[in-house]
């Protein structure tokens, strides 16, 4: 009975509404357990279905949590016929992740896609995922996925979790919530009623009711605990114990007064995950249990018997096991494993056999490893640590439980799961042979790396380096690479930093083979910080040819680790001011990882491109691809966003992404983070005029490792230190990036250059450096900084008097600017152009501003021929969701079909 509810009632009906007119809309609905959340979605789930709406339900169950895809796969059960309409990819990974076909382990983001494009095409459609916080790691990434993303389907998504969280569900944050609180004190009398149907003195009645707390389950539930005597003189004595506590403890009041056999079967019912009614009967005639001790279960009100096997609440699930003995839950799962045919379902069968066991059985862990290797091939990284986990537990012999933790240490580092130290622990008890002691050394060190962001970690990595010279030529290699990334990325100057780390990778072994471009980037760097950015130029423009050249090869790429790499080669592409270089291969590692849906290095890969795309002017184009990282959910979107919004002079979102930035530096020990943040709030005061604080920044960001090799801070140093009067402080970059741009001799670098010098000098000199500049930057694409060029050239020409010069270098300054959206540096423009006496013209408006960000880049994709398909895939929409913002696209600019769009100059 649903009693109460009505603003909550009214929050989903609302939902099925937008969703009915064309729209998707998803919730997470939170409670404490008993809350009332069952029957509040099953009065959505009836609207639903009387609005014409189909319903699919899934549920997290405790047990189930270890099995890859197993919540995921019951929703989509009734979709799967059409999987055959999908693109071959999103078939492939649809198939392995189900265990319905051979094949690499596949994306989430692939799966993701594939789950968006089946639940797309049967709106109206509400999915219900109950006890969310149950869910395998895998289903709830992909899940939480496909609800960032649904947009024109007609889908509604909504996710049960319990509140306070049993497990982590970090994949959910940041989706819409509605949080249930207890009733009030009239809907629970109203409740109550229905519960007791004796007369209640009122003393009594207030006592239930505050005892319950408002919680829905607790009015029906409690009483019927209570001695009849209680309702005529009172209730339970106050105790401290949680409400969902005092329920679960009711459930197992009730479940240990029925007789043994009853209280076995719902033992069995409660480890057996998947509710089949035909394998619980298997077990119970195992167990030599007969039918009949259903019958007290049943009339307990505990669980249903069907096709399938429901309780009346998850809480009667973990209440019934908890409440078993060890014992009793050994006996229910060796009697599931035995009645479980291995050929089906063989990974269930060794879980439930596993739990069997008392101490040791090699056999049992070997199965398991088995079902490891089978969940880690699906892609269940969790799953396979969980199982490895178990295994290794399971194992007598100890050399074989030492490898068995190290890998299942690999496997939770991988899932991001934090037992990985633990396990590393057992694995360290050994015995380990030379190679495995190094591989932990090795995984060690990236964790201590990835966990705190500290100098730390590439002190570790080195170490693990050494260690693996003898043993692995190429590991080793590519983990001194791996140290001098953290050792940039960390921006720690001491005994860790990137000089100290590429002094040490010199003694590097030689590459095994034939030079990798791994192997030319290692020693490029390793150049560059030991004898100087002049003396490596020439190694790096090596390496980078060698991953562009190599990058060309599909399956050079496809069957080598080097895409792992072309994050740090990007980067260095900017250290050698290679604009060209830089969008080249940041496309192909955006494009690479779209394809292979690789949702570990496709953030980063965005990253790169969408810093580019921000110096070249494009913001609409970076916006969007900030907007597709997001789906992510991981730190290289706030880096996206913050440079973006800086670029774009929008003060407030700056200011509010850099905080968030910092403060989760200040938790992961990030340095870079915060350097990262300093140069974008330079960026934004030098647009907004505000050199002091630009200074400031600008200095601060300039002390980082990571900055100066991808020369982002010097110019904006350069220019905050000129512009507040204080050219001293602007000497050490000035110098530095001067002889950079001579070594690179590239457009972009020597343009920079020149700008910087001209802001330091006087009189001719200064005007020549100006113009050179801008000869250099006309011929890269670094638009943003051709722009400033102009703006700072014009400043210039007016505080010199020139009038009618500076307003031809601000016109075409402030019309670069307020094209490509710099608004803090148009309006920078703006104003020396009113002090000339010239009023800036308005910008012309143009048919496409009125499209969104991510209309702007479906619409250029269209127009190259691109099917809604295909664009769906690149930006992870369904084709549904594609075509209708054609619709809105058509509309807005009053076409009316693709082959007009085609006409279309687009910017």
């Amino acid at each position: 009975m649903l009693v109460g509810r009505r603003a909550e009632q009214a929050v989903l009906e609302q939902l099925l509404t937008r969703a009915q007119g064309g729209d998707s809309g998803v919730l997470v609905v939170r409670g404490e357990a008993g809350i009332g959340k069952s029957a509040l979605l099953q009065h959505m789930r009836e609207t639903a279905m009387a609005m014409g709406f189909a319903v699919h339900d899934a549920a997290g169950v405790e047990a189930e949590a270890e099995f890859a895809f197993a919540g995921l796969h019951q929703l989509c059960a009734p979709f799967l016929s059409r999987a055959v309409e999908l693109p071959e990819p999103q078939q492939a990974a649809l198939g392995v992740a189900f265990g319905l076909r051979e094949g690499a382990a596949p994306d989430r983001f692939l799966v993701g896609l594939a789950v968006l494009s089946l639940l797309a095409e049967d709106g109206p459609l509400l999915c219900v995922v109950d006890d969310a916080q149950w869910l395998d790691q895998a289903s709830a990434q992909v899940l939480a996925f496909v609800a960032r993303r649904v947009g024109a389907e007609r889908v509604v998504m909504v996710f049960v979790l319990r509140d306070p969280g049993v497990t982590d569900v970090e994949a959910f944050s940041g989706l819409p919530e509605l949080r249930l609180a207890g009733l009030g004190t009239s809907d629970a009398q109203t409740l109550l009623a229905t519960a007791v149907r004796a007369p209640l003195d009122d003393v009594v009645r207030d006592r239930i009711v505050a005892e319950a707390r408002g919680n829905p389950l607790a009015l029906l539930e409690l009483p019927r605990g209570a001695p009849a005597v209680q309702f005529a003189g009172g209730f339970e004595l106050p105790d401290v114990v949680s409400v969902p506590r005092r329920i679960e403890n009711g459930f197992q009041r009730r479940a240990n007064s029925l007789p043994a056999d009853a209280r076995m079967l719902l033992v069995v019912a409660a480890a057996e995950p998947t509710g089949d009614a035909a394998l619980l009967w298997r077990a119970a005639a195992e167990l030599g249990i007969a039918r009949e001790a259903a019958a007290p279960a049943e009339a307990a009100g505990l669980l249903e018997f069907d096709f399938r096997v429901r309780f009346r609440h998850p809480l009667v699930r973990s209440a019934v096991y908890r409440a078993a003995t060890p014992t009793d839950r050994r006996r229910a799962h060796g009697a599931l494993a035995a009645v479980t045919d291995q050929q089906v379902d063989p990974d269930r069968r060794a879980w439930h056999r596993a739990q069997a066991v008392v101490g040791t059985d090699e056999d049992a862990a070997a199965e398991l490893e088995r079902s490891a290797g089978r969940a880690r091939a699906r892609g269940g990284l969790a799953a396979a640590a969980a199982f490895l986990k178990r295994a290794a537990e399971l194992t007598p012999r100890p050399a074989v439980r030492a490898e068995r933790a190290l890998e299942a240490a690999h496997a939770k580092h991988e899932a991001g799961a934090p037992e990985a130290l633990e396990l590393l622990t057992v694995a360290a008890a050994g015995p380990l042979d030379a190679v495995a002691q190094a591989r932990l050394q090795l995984l060690n060190a990236r964790i201590a790396f990835h966990g705190a962001r500290g100098g730390e970690g590439p002190r570790m990595l080195l170490d693990a380096a050494k260690t693996l010279a003898p043993l692995d030529p190429a590991l080793s290699r590519e983990t001194y690479l791996d140290a001098l990334d953290a050792a940039i990325v960390t921006g720690d100057r001491g005994p860790g930093g990137v000089r100290a780390v590429a002094d040490a990778a010199r003694a590097a072994p030689a590459p095994p083979e034939s030079p990798r471009p791994v192997d030319l980037l290692l020693d490029g760097l390793v150049t560059t910080f030991t004898q100087g950015y002049a003396a490596g130029v020439p190694g790096l423009r090596r390496a980078l040819d060698a991953f562009n050249r190599h990058e060309r090869d599909d399956h050079a790429v496809n069957d080598g680790d080097d895409r792992r790499w072309l994050w740090l080669a990007g980067r260095t592409a900017m250290s050698v001011f290679d604009d060209q270089m830089v969008h080249a291969l940041a496309a192909r590692h955006v494009r690479l990882a779209r394809e292979a849906g690789a949702l570990a290095t496709l953030p980063a890969a965005l990253l790169v491109q969408s810093v580019m795309l921000v110096l070249s002017g494009d913001f609409s184009r970076a916006a969007e691809q900030t907007a597709i990282a997001a789906a992510t959910r991981t730190v290289p979107v706030l880096h996206g966003q913050l440079i973006l919004a800086a670029w774009r002079g929008r003060s407030d979102e700056t200011t509010e992404v850099h905080a968030t930035m910092v403060r989760d530096a200040v938790g992961r020990g990030g340095r870079t983070e915060d350097f990262l943040a300093q140069y974008a709030m330079a960026v934004l005061h030098n647009g907004l005029g505000d050199y002091p604080a630009a200074l400031v920044a600008a200095t601060r960001a300039f002390e980082s490792d990571e900055l100066t090799h991808s020369n982002l801070a010097h110019s904006e140093l350069i220019e905050a230190a000129c512009r507040s009067g204080r050219p001293e402080h602007a000497t050490a970059a000035l110098d530095q990036l001067s002889s950079r741009a001579l070594a690179s001799g590239t457009p972009w670098g020597l343009g920079l250059a020149a700008r910087s010098r001209a802001l330091v000098s006087t009189g001719p000199a200064a005007e020549e450096y100006y113009r050179e500049a801008i000869e250099q930057l006309r011929n890269c694409r670094v638009a943003t900084q051709l722009a400033r060029t102009h703006l700072v050239y014009g400043e210039w020409l007016r505080r010199q008097g020139r009038r009618q010069g500076a307003r031809q270098q601000l016109r075409t300054a402030h019309q670069m600017l307020s094209d490509m959206g710099a608004e803090a540096f148009a309006a920078r423009a703006a104003r020396e152009l009113r002090a000339t006496g010239e009023h800036p013209r308005s910008r012309s408006a143009q048919p496409s501003d009125a499209l969104t960000a991510q209309e702007l880049t479906i619409a250029r994709l269209v127009a190259t021929g691109a099917t809604s398909r295909e664009v769906g895939a690149q930006l992870f929409l369904s084709p549904r969701t594609v075509e209708a913002h054609l619709r809105s696209i058509f509309r807005k600019l009053s076409i009316t079909s693709r082959r007009q769009l085609r006409d279309l100059r687009l910017p």
